[in-house]
């Protein structure tokens, strides 16, 4: 009996909470996100989602913040009696305006990808795919920064701050920064000296993808040998197959249009399967390829190439 009252002692704490207590003050953001880890924040928390920039991943990570130490329920959306993990997700971001799929699997497709861990900002969602006999986005947690985010893990356990592990796909669902922000000088700059830099700059601004990746890509394939010619066939700086370059719409020994073409089908790969490691096997194996395996093909070659791909695009960085 003392198990059951504890029990129904935590519920009342829980409905009582989120019942009656109001949401936090101007000033409670800072706190909230300082807490977190974050620093240079807004004093006061973007009105809605409708602001980009640190503010609004400050919002995001206070508001997940609420919910630490509401138990796990599967199905469950309401916080007052417990949540799943999408739906733990859903409502943070939909407290902030911010409309999200029911499911982790669907969140997986929202937003923009992030090309790894590295790039991710506090508020970014992490999706991880737990279950070996279902291949498939089964779990999803809030990125808060330093390598921590905040999840719905599993029955028996709470809403916490965990390490985040290794995230199979992550996806940015805040607005992007305004053009006077994305104006700024971008990382992409560590690319000096490296040929082609500002085509895999402009190329990956276009389309969305790491600059550092897109120019991985061609180290790899071609070693920036834009009249390369593999013996299959592939030519040119980012080493397209005729029939690829042809549906793109790209002549593949003129690195503009190699590179450009590169980005669009890289980023277009990336959004089909959900992570960057899947998409850079498709663009070596072939997208069919990949979903008829499931994922990353067993062959050495696609594996060590994904491999080679992440760790010079780490380099570049």
């Amino acid at each position: 009996m003392e198990g059951l009252t504890a029990v129904q002692s935590r519920i009342s704490e829980i409905q009582a909470r989120f019942l009656t207590a109001p949401r936090p003050a101007a000033a409670g953001w800072t706190a909230a996100a300082a807490a977190a880890g974050l620093t240079g924040t807004g004093a006061t928390p973007a009105a809605g989602a409708g602001a980009a920039g640190s503010a609004s991943e400050g919002a995001v990570v206070a508001e997940a913040r609420r919910y630490l130490g509401v138990p796990y329920l599967w199905g469950g959306t309401d916080p007052a009696k417990g949540l799943d993990c999408s739906g733990f997700t859903q409502l943070v971001y939909g407290n902030l305006g911010v409309d999200l799929p029911r499911t982790s699997s669907q969140q997986a497709t929202a937003g923009r990808p992030v090309a790894g861990l590295a790039d991710a900002r506090p508020g970014d969602l992490v999706f991880f795919d737990h279950s070996s006999g279902r291949p498939g986005i089964d779990h999803v947690g809030i990125y808060v920064g330093d390598g921590k985010m905040i999840a719905a893990p599993q029955a028996g356990e709470v809403v916490e701050v965990q390490d985040v592990g290794r995230p199979s796909v992550i996806r940015r669902v805040l607005p992007a920064e305004p053009a006077a922000a994305a104006a700024a000088p971008a990382p992409a700059a560590s690319l000096s000296g490296v040929p082609y830099a500002d085509l895999f700059t402009r190329a990956a601004a276009r389309h969305g993808v790491d600059p550092a990746l897109l120019a991985a890509v061609a180290q790899q394939e071609s070693g920036f040998d834009a009249s390369a010619v593999s013996p299959a066939g592939a030519q040119g700086l980012m080493q397209f197959m005729p029939a690829t370059a042809r549906g793109l719409g790209v002549d593949p020994f003129d690195p503009a249009s190699a590179v450009d073409g590169a980005a669009r089908y890289l980023a277009d790969l990336t959004e089909q399967f959900g992570s960057t490691e899947l998409g850079l096997a498709a663009y070596n194996a072939g997208p069919g390829t990949v979903r008829r395996h499931g994922g990353i093909p067993p062959y050495a070659e696609t594996q060590a190439y994904v491999r080679g791909v992440l760790s010079k695009a780490e380099a570049l960085r």
